[in-house]
């Protein structure tokens, strides 16, 4: 079976060629990056008009890379949950025209369970035997930090999740703190690699709530980090050490 995948949850324009569940023979992706990098963050009405730019483009380039004709694919499959509404939409609404206009089956995808999917994913042959299940799956994303259980591909539960921030956002408003641009989470990441930057210059929480919970919780650790940076409004602690460059990589080790 050959399907084509269309995904629009957030910022970025995805379509991709996929051979009996497993074999990519195509994944294109157009990213909305430099649109969002004055706002530091992803704006919804931007992120949608863009979708609606790209999306012929991306389906068209997919096809092409794959080596196939619209006529010969066997269903269409759409990420329609959660994500964005107005992206969302624009996504739905090719996938529909698309399996209405070919006649092929339409299929609705929780974009949550395709990151846990993904694993499955080949670029060369299939492989002789799919992984053994039930299995534990982690998702880590900017809008999602969840922990699965997989039973089968049709049963999924959840077993936790975080309470507030995800780890991805609870990455990107660190690195607006620590004054970095957007996108800030690889930012962050490249400053903590920073050659002598010291990991344990502040002691900040972890993410875990309890031993008896399987739930995640960020938005502590980013106030703590908030504190460190400018220090505690209507504290008469001494102030925190002045934020340069030095300073910066140290709470972005930490």
């Amino acid at each position: 079976m050959l399907v084509l995948g269309i995904e629009t949850s957030c910022d970025e324009t995805a379509a991709a060629l996929v051979r009996d569940g497993c074999v990519v023979l195509s994944s294109v992706i157009a990213s909305q990056h430099d649109l969002h990098a004055e706002y530091a963050g992803v704006v919804p009405e931007i992120a949608s008009r863009a979708h609606v730019e790209q999306m012929l483009p991306v389906v068209r380039e997919a096809l092409a890379q794959a080596g196939v004709g619209l006529g010969m694919i066997d269903a269409v499959s759409v990420g329609n949950r959660p994500g964005l509404i107005g992206s969302l939409l624009v996504g739905v609404a090719a996938a529909k025209a698309l399996s209405w206009s070919l006649g092929k089956p339409l299929i609705g995808v929780d974009h949550v369970h395709a990151h846990l999917y993904s694993g499955l994913l080949t670029r060369g042959s299939a492989p002789d035997q799919p992984p053994r299940l039930p299995g534990l799956g982690l998702v880590v994303s900017g809008g999602h930090t969840s922990l699965y259980r997989i039973d089968s591909w049709r049963e999924i539960k959840r077993l936790g999740a975080t309470i507030d921030d995800a780890a991805g956002e609870a990455f990107d408003k660190a690195a607006t703190i620590l004054g970095l641009p957007h996108p800030g989470g690889p930012n962050l990441d490249r400053l903590a690699r920073t050659p002598g930057a010291n990991d344990r210059a502040v002691d900040l929480p972890i993410s875990r709530l309890s031993r008896e919970s399987l739930d995640f919780s960020f938005s502590g650790l980013k106030t703590a980090l908030l504190y460190a940076a400018r220090g505690v409004p209507g504290s008469r602690s001494a102030p925190p050490p002045p934020l340069d460059e030095a300073r910066r990589a140290d709470l972005a080790a930490c």
